[in-house]
């Protein structure tokens, strides 16, 4: 028989939606149903590769995690990643399918909802309940026509909804309300019920104020929910997470670094470092110089490399830079950061907009070629410094030269990768995750002579996916979440 299923729309963007699905699975999990998560279309640069050898974003994989199972490319069939300020990369169950500027985006619809709808159905055969993820908000009524993302689907594969306020935002009653109003009474018809996220203060200061939603909408009040501090270190969707205040850690032995750049891409694989004692982590805005006291500076990974290399020096990053390395710092690029390292990155096809070839930073005696063919898998491995790690690939391009003839690390299978100048100074890989292995974290701790924690990371995201089930299961109506899912 097939899975029950349930949508979480939003009235917004970020207000909560992937926290909440990803807490409801670990509890539906915990109840002991199978759950599958599933977004028909997400829009960010953070993501995952899938044991089914594609990609999704960063936020499904989060929640097949809570759900305890593998995630697929079926979670997410349709990944937009930004290129530029009007076009994005299409991946469609997983596979780079083509770009398009939005748009072309617009027109594309109808040929991706059969995508959506055929990754839907696979779903629904393996599990007792799909929980589904809308994308930004339910109330964008000038994209109705041909949607994928929210109530088009909900329509289309007639799934009940759930819609989600931000009251920590301000203006949550006519947020919930006003969507009610502009949207069409076929969709309003599939809300069951709706709930409040992020909350401050005494929950009986609002009691009227649910109530007047529900009398204004006919929609069940669901849940008043607590804003749940921990979310802050859970992997982040996307680059809305980096405009978070996060104050300075005092008496912190190791100094890290990183410049945000417009297309910045899977920034995630900084999270283990932030959530180490020892360690102090500083984004840093264009506008703002790079700390001369850092230890290490890191270049995150892109999704438009060139077109980051130019905002990187607009900026003056590159000279901070080498001022850093002048006085002895450590610097580390990884993907797209170690690309921009070398001397130069050659696109002949044109896969980031244009053709030509844009000059790096030089510090790496190394060139990179894009190229149309993506690499995505799981990698092991062990660094110069005998540390063992396992993360994943993922990128377009090649890079080669004589720096790569002295790697970062080998993989499993023998074969170099990434690159060192000759004093291991700087250090160019092409490896995510790779500081979410405890092992390898605890060696660039060790190298910086900063004391690593005892902290396992894996464990320390599983505990608080744990914690947000329970808040969850305390703050929500979760059995009459199950019956209005169908």
């Amino acid at each position: 028989m097939a899975a029950r299923a349930l949508m979480f729309q939003g009235t917004g963007s970020d207000v909560g939606k992937s926290l909440i699905v990803a807490g409801l699975a670990r509890a539906l999990h915990a109840r002991g149903l199978k759950v599958l998560p599933f977004k028909p279309q997400n829009m960010s640069n953070n993501a995952a590769v899938t044991e089914d050898g594609g990609e999704i974003s960063r936020a499904q994989a989060l929640q097949a995690r809570a759900a305890r199972v593998p995630p697929s490319v079926h979670m997410n069939p349709v990944l937009l990643k930004p290129q530029s300020e009007i076009g994005a990369q299409i991946v469609v169950q997983g596979q780079v399918h083509c770009s398009a500027k939005a748009a072309g985006f617009q027109s594309l619809k109808p040929e991706l909802m059969t995508f959506v709808q055929d990754s839907f159905a696979r779903l629904k055969d393996r599990a007792d309940l799909v929980l589904v993820e809308g994308a930004g908000s339910a109330s964008e009524v000038n994209l109705r026509t041909n949607d994928i993302a929210n109530m088009g689907f909900a329509r289309e594969c007639d799934v009940p909804v759930v819609l989600i306020g931000d009251i920590d935002r301000g203006g949550v009653i006519a947020s919930l309300v006003g969507t009610k109003a502009v949207i069409a009474p076929a969709d309003a018809a599939l809300i069951g019920g709706f709930l409040v996220n992020k909350f401050r203060g005494d929950p009986a200061l609002f009691a009227d104020g649910m109530a007047q939603v529900a009398n204004a909408t006919g929609w069940q009040a669901l849940g008043l929910v607590p804003y749940f501090a921990e979310a802050r270190r859970l992997p982040a969707e996307d680059a809305l997470a980096l405009n978070a205040t996060r104050p300075a850690k005092q008496g912190a032995a190791l100094k890290i670094a990183m410049p945000i750049l417009p297309h910045i891409a899977n920034f995630d694989d900084l999270d283990p470092l932030e959530a180490e004692p020892a360690v102090d982590l500083v984004r840093v805005r264009p506008g703002e110089a790079l700390p001369g006291d850092a230890d290490l500076i890191i270049l995150p990974g892109s999704k438009a490399t060139i077109s980051d290399l130019k905002a990187l020096r607009e900026a003056g990053f590159d000279i901070d830079i080498v001022a850093h390395v002048r006085r002895g710092g450590a610097l580390l690029g990884l993907c797209g950061g170690y690309q921009m390292l070398g001397r130069a990155i050659r696109d002949p096809d044109g896969i980031e907009g244009t053709t030509g070839t844009a000059l790096g930073l030089a510090l790496l005696d190394v060139e990179t070629v894009v190229s149309p063919e993506k690499r995505l898998e799981p990698v092991q491995g062990t660094s110069f410094d005998g540390a063992l790690f396992s993360g994943y690939e993922m990128h377009m391009g090649t890079t080669e030269g004589p720096d790569h003839g002295q790697p970062f690390a080998r993989l499993a299978d023998g074969s170099p990768e990434g690159a060192m100048s000759s004093d291991g100074q700087i250090i160019g890989t092409y490896v995510h995750g790779l500081f979410a292995d405890d092992r390898q974290r605890a060696a660039w701790l060790t190298r910086f002579a900063a004391a690593p924690s005892r902290i396992s990371y894996e464990s320390l995201v599983d505990d608080i996916l744990d914690r947000l089930a329970a808040h969850l299961e305390a703050h929500v109506d979760v059995d009459a979440l199950l019956n209005i899912s169908r």
